[in-house]
């Protein structure tokens, strides 16, 4: 199989420094928008991921263990809409926006969901007698999830 030459065929090839906007990244259009279709795509990961190796876990390790790592993964969801409602507050701040209202609440309900968090972890901790190990895997899945989407938006294969 012969390979043409573009050049030789009266193609051209983009010449990204004559013309650097041409092939613009798709980070740089990211939007908020944007953000929250990912945060959306990366909580129903860390959920559909938290049920799948619950159900294997709980199978090889033992239903104590299964269960932590569901209650990591649920914790891991929830922690991803957190977040996702922090940032829109921050970023309603940074765009010189007003404030919506509540937004002193919102603050305040989150510290109260994370100590709500830790008591969830002590309590499955200290009545489901099942693996650490699972549990930090179920809170692990979070970071998993969101690193998987924010390389699949730098790839370019982001599919809103």
């Amino acid at each position: 199989m012969s390979q043409e030459n573009p050049q030789s065929s009266g193609e051209q090839t983009p010449n990204l420094l004559e013309n650097p906007t041409q092939a613009e990244h798709p980070i740089l259009d990211f939007g908020d928008a944007d953000l929250v279709r990912l945060l959306r795509r990366s909580a129903r990961l860390t959920a559909v991921l938290g049920a799948v190796l619950a159900i294997v876990v709980g199978v090889a390790m033992g239903w104590g263990s299964g269960a932590l790592l569901a209650v990591g993964a649920v914790i891991s969801v929830a922690s991803i809409f957190e977040w996702g409602r922090l940032i829109r507050l921050f970023n309603t701040r940074m765009d010189a926006q007003r404030l919506p209202r509540g937004a002193a609440l919102s603050v305040v309900l989150f510290l109260v969901r994370l100590l709500f968090f830790a008591a969830a972890i002590y309590g499955s901790l200290k009545f489901l007698h099942g693996s650490v190990f699972s549990l930090i895997g179920g809170l692990a899945l979070a970071v998993v999830a969101l690193v998987w989407e924010a390389l699949k938006v730098l790839r370019g294969a982001d599919a809103a």
